[in-house]
């Protein structure tokens, strides 16, 4: 099977890792023999097996070192590592050892570095890479290869406005507000994605989302207004009364990744930013040195996008969200929203649950700590050969074992 490039980001064994922050309630693991082992919590967890089961979380083996993982990856997935060429393909064969005994069907999978929507259309490749095609290529793809299957589904990735707490004069929090007015996220999603973007909270919106808040709540939060113009009027006093204005404007940097689906939410960020007297500067940093940028908080403002490896509130909040926590890049740390988090963590019933998350979106929002802008549905295309195929709509991140996926020809 062949699949086009993808657009993710290269995760490196290094000492920092993101999702730490997952396992801050893990006492202790324990092996039971050779096929088991006991996860000891210091408190209840409903979300804990969610954690585990996500594409966030592979099992590494000890014995392998991180360069050589790094080259030659090894694990217990549908299928084995064959061989990677730089800027060309990546190889994977079945894993005949793999624990489902009929699984997979596939012989193995190639990724094709080529232009993938044009070897798309060529008939050269079976599928696109999964959530990858934006909507002006899918139109294309959809006019000249009228054959072709394609879904296009949310992914829980948002769009959102990074900045560095800690870099004057950002530390300044009314600052901070005024640039969360200044959004239109409607206008982010209209230019962006045709208008089939969502608009939503630190949660991924629904339907899809079961957390987050539906539109008529959304909207009382800081920010989200739907009347920019009224929004934009408060952020130009704020800045006025912190000394700048139209004869006085604020020239910063804007940091992001060096990639489309980065690069082009950052153009129209420094656009809006423009409306209140602040005049940004695009900066675009290698893949390979945007994470560990932004880990260690050497930029000012930057516009970010979050992929979320599961639609649940402990994966999003600890990671991004708690004081310390290793993705939270912009340095947001309140005791009293860490409480809630434990809160919301430890709570068995939804409902309940689900109102504890509300509370701490509307407190998120308050503070700015890090402002959601949109976000994006992508499309993912097929041959009509390719069978077995299951979207998601929750995460990019959990469908990725194409261990169901069989070809009709």
């Amino acid at each position: 099977m062949h699949l086009g490039p993808a657009d993710r980001h290269v995760e490196r064994q290094a000492p920092i890792n993101p999702r730490k922050a997952w396992y801050r309630n893990l006492e202790e693991v324990k092996p039971n023999g050779d096929y088991e082992v006991t996860f000891r919590l210091k408190r209840p967890q409903p979300s804990f097996i969610a954690l585990l089961a996500s594409g966030f979380s592979p099992v590494y083996p000890c014995h392998v070192p991180a360069r050589d993982m790094r080259t030659h990856p090894i694990g217990t997935g549908p299928f084995k590592f064959v061989e990677f060429k730089p800027n060309e393909s990546i190889k994977v064969a079945r894993n005949p050892d793999y624990w489902k005994t009929d699984r997979p069907y596939l012989d193995g999978i190639i990724r094709n570095l080529s232009t993938s929507v044009l070897a798309f259309i060529a008939g050269k490749l079976d599928m696109t890479w999964p959530y990858t095609v934006r909507i002006p290529l899918l139109k294309d793809i959809r006019s000249q290869a009228p054959e072709a299957i394609c879904e296009l589904a949310p992914n829980n990735v948002s769009s959102s406005l990074i900045v560095n707490r800690d870099a004057p004069p950002f530390r300044n929090p009314e600052l901070r507000r005024a640039m969360a007015l200044s959004l239109d996220r409607k206008a982010f999603i209209d230019i962006l994605s045709d208008g089939q973007g969502d608009i939503g909270g630190v949660m991924q919106p629904p339907p899809e989302g079961i957390w987050g808040m539906p539109p008529d709540v959304l909207q009382t939060l800081p920010g989200y207004d739907p009347n920019i113009q009224k929004n934009r009027t408060e952020a130009r006093q704020i800045m006025q009364t912190l000394g700048y204005g139209p004869d006085n404007r604020l020239k910063i940097k804007v940091w992001t990744r060096d990639t489309p689906f980065y690069r082009d939410p950052a153009v129209i960020l420094i656009d809006q930013l423009k409306e209140i007297y602040i005049d940004g500067e695009l900066e675009t940093i290698d893949t390979t040195s945007w994470y560990p940028k932004v880990m260690r908080k050497d930029y000012t403002v930057g516009s970010n996008l979050t992929g979320n490896a599961l639609d649940d509130p402990d994966q999003n909040l600890y990671e991004n969200y708690a004081c310390g926590a290793e993705g939270n890049y912009n340095g947001y740390c309140d005791p009293e929203v860490d409480k809630l988090i434990d809160r919301q963590s430890v709570e068995a019933d939804q409902e309940k649950r689900k109102k504890l998350v509300w509370e701490i979106e509307r407190k998120l929002a308050e503070d700015g700590a890090r402002p959601i802008i949109f976000y994006d549905r992508r499309a993912t295309c097929w041959q009509p050969y390719v069978k077995g195929l299951t979207i998601m709509v929750n995460s990019v991140f959990s469908g990725a074992r194409m261990e169901d996926v069989w070809l009709d020809r």
